[in-house]
């Protein structure tokens, strides 16, 4: 196994972002940056032993950047944060007091406001033991940073083993009242970006998902029988997706109320046999079908566009500081932070 450090380019601000890429002996490759956390490449074999990248992401910083990305911003690989997903209308009451946040999704607020943990500097720690290597990256958002109550020591930790497991660690402590919600928005491709992921097909264990209308829960939780939404056995994404205008993009509810990690669900492709385990600690995940990816002119070439990547974020459920219901994302002084997930890579 091999962990190197190269420059990834520079930001508006003049500092300058890293690239580290992790590979292990089983020809999988992972670039990670300190610019958003964002990974960037995820490099695997398939059944016939050719490597090709199976995630959305760039080679270039200037492109994350570029306003033509940022414009139809679909939050490649990054690190969403101080709370993932969405809050209904920007607002919620926390402690008694009242906190109004950027409205950056229609009506509601998505994926930490208008500079979340996508868009910042993280600083590194590199890892190497006999068993994985891997980054540290850490961040402090200071006190009301997007209106977010309180200072918040936030650190996402990537491993990768010889067991071709991308382990994602995060943690976080506060000097103060505050809410987290963190999730890794990376989108996958495993035919190497070559067609669309509708042919992909998709097992989830979740018997049930958090109604929503609006993209914001109404607090309800209803079977996934008889819906789109059930992938309780191994279906193709595109199978019942033509109900939904946007295709899929819900909070699955995972049967985890001891925040053990435990199976989320596996992502596979028939012509190139690659498949994507995942388990995670967390109660929900998010499956989202890039409707909304923009087309981008890259280097003279067309990439990417609608359906042209799949996101499995790990999280806790949309707007849970507004449904007390729901598994709590209030973090208080002196508690301790820490979700898991990890995606083993494989063929069948």
């Amino acid at each position: 196994m091999k962990i190197t450090q190269s420059r990834f380019g520079i930001t508006p601000d003049g500092i300058e972002a890293d690239l580290f890429t992790l590979s292990n002996d089983n020809q999988i490759t992972v670039k990670i940056t300190n610019y958003g956390a964002i990974i960037t490449s995820i490099e695997t074999p398939d059944k016939n032993g050719v490597i090709a990248k199976i995630n959305c992401g760039f080679d270039k910083l200037e492109t994350y950047l570029s306003p033509e990305y940022l414009g139809s911003y679909p939050y490649f690989g990054c690190i969403c944060g101080r709370v993932c997903n969405r809050i209904g209308e920007g607002k919620f009451i926390l402690d008694g007091k009242n906190y109004s946040l950027a409205v950056n999704n229609g009506p509601n607020h998505l994926h930490g406001g208008l500079v979340g943990y996508d868009r910042r500097i993280f600083t590194t720690e590199m890892i190497e033991t006999d068993e994985k290597i891997g980054i540290k990256l850490s961040y402090l958002s200071p006190d009301m940073e997007e209106g977010y109550p309180g200072n918040l020591k936030v650190t996402c930790t990537y491993t990768l083993a010889n067991n071709n497991e991308l382990t994602i660690e995060y943690g976080a402590e506060t000097d103060q009242t505050t809410i987290v919600n963190l999730t890794n928005h990376t989108y996958f491709n495993l035919t190497g970006g070559k067609n669309q992921i509708l042919d992909h097909e998709l097992e989830l264990p979740a018997k049930t998902f958090t109604e929503s209308v609006g993209a914001i829960p109404t607090g309800k939780i209803l079977s996934v029988k008889g819906t789109p939404f059930d992938f309780l056995s191994k279906k193709k994404l595109g199978k019942d997706i033509e109900p939904l205008p946007d295709g899929y993009d819900l909070n699955f509810v995972l049967d985890n109320p001891d925040s053990s990690l435990v199976y989320a669900g596996c992502l596979s492709e028939e012509t190139s046999g690659r498949k994507v385990e995942v388990h995670t600690t967390q109660p929900g995940i998010q499956l989202y079908t890039g409707f909304w990816i923009p087309e981008l002119t890259i280097d003279g070439q067309k990439k990417f566009g609608q359906f042209s990547g799949v996101a499995l974020e790990t999280q806790h459920y949309p707007d849970s500081i507004n449904k007390p219901e729901f598994p709590s994302v209030k973090l208080e002084p002196g508690q301790k932070f820490y979700e898991k997930t990890a995606y083993t890579f494989g063929t069948e």
